[in-house]
């Protein structure tokens, strides 16, 4: 059986929607955290560590120190959602101007700056794979990455069209101790804890 395209965006609209009621039902009830991704449902089952918080924690007060003050680092809900692309991620640190925070509902992706993740020890390809397939997907224009179990992270920039669809060009590599360039701002990484201090 061949599906019209229209059939096929009502079916797969249909089957994001049932994602996120259930994603929804579950944010309260299931320890960790729940992503709706291209490939489907990513629970994050660990309660989030102290290195990981405290890293999520001086990096949001290390941006908002530099960034104007109409520019904040956002941690916390809501979510970003684009529902045509079947996303729904959940940054940990989002760069977005205050007056996009207005209003109820997911904010809407095409308004962050920036998306900073800090890498979940119990689930490393969310942050290393799928969040740098998705948040190009997402227009997110920078997305870092803070890797608490190896000191290390990297900074991906400048989504371009692909025959796979967008993605970021240039991959910045750092190792903690490093200045490093988010969007327009450069904040230092001395001092961010490591899985296992």
């Amino acid at each position: 059986m061949t599906m019209a395209p229209d059939d096929a965006r009502r079916e797969a609209s249909h089957l994001y929607r049932a994602m996120r009621d259930f994603v929804q039902s579950m944010d309260d009830t299931l320890p960790g955290k729940f992503e709706i991704t291209k490939e489907g449902i990513v629970h994050d089952m660990m309660s989030p560590v102290r290195p990981h918080e405290l890293t999520v924690l001086r990096l949001r007060k290390r941006l908002e120190n530099i960034m104007p003050e109409e520019i904040v680092a956002h941690t916390g809900e809501p979510d970003v959602e684009d529902e045509p692309e079947g996303i729904l991620r959940r940054p940990d640190i989002m760069v977005i101007a205050e007056a996009n925070r207005e209003g109820d509902g997911a904010f809407d992706p095409r308004t962050l700056l920036a998306a900073v993740e800090v890498v979940s020890r119990s689930n490393p390809d969310n942050d290393w794979v799928g969040k740098i397939r998705d948040y190009p997907l997402l227009g997110v224009p920078v997305y870092a990455v803070f890797d608490p179990r190896t000191g290390t992270g990297a900074v991906f920039t400048d989504v371009h069209p692909t025959p796979a669809g967008p993605r970021y060009a240039p991959r910045k590599d750092f190792v903690y101790g490093e200045d490093v360039t988010i969007g327009d701002w450069t904040v230092p990484t001395q001092n961010l804890p490591l899985h296992g201090d």
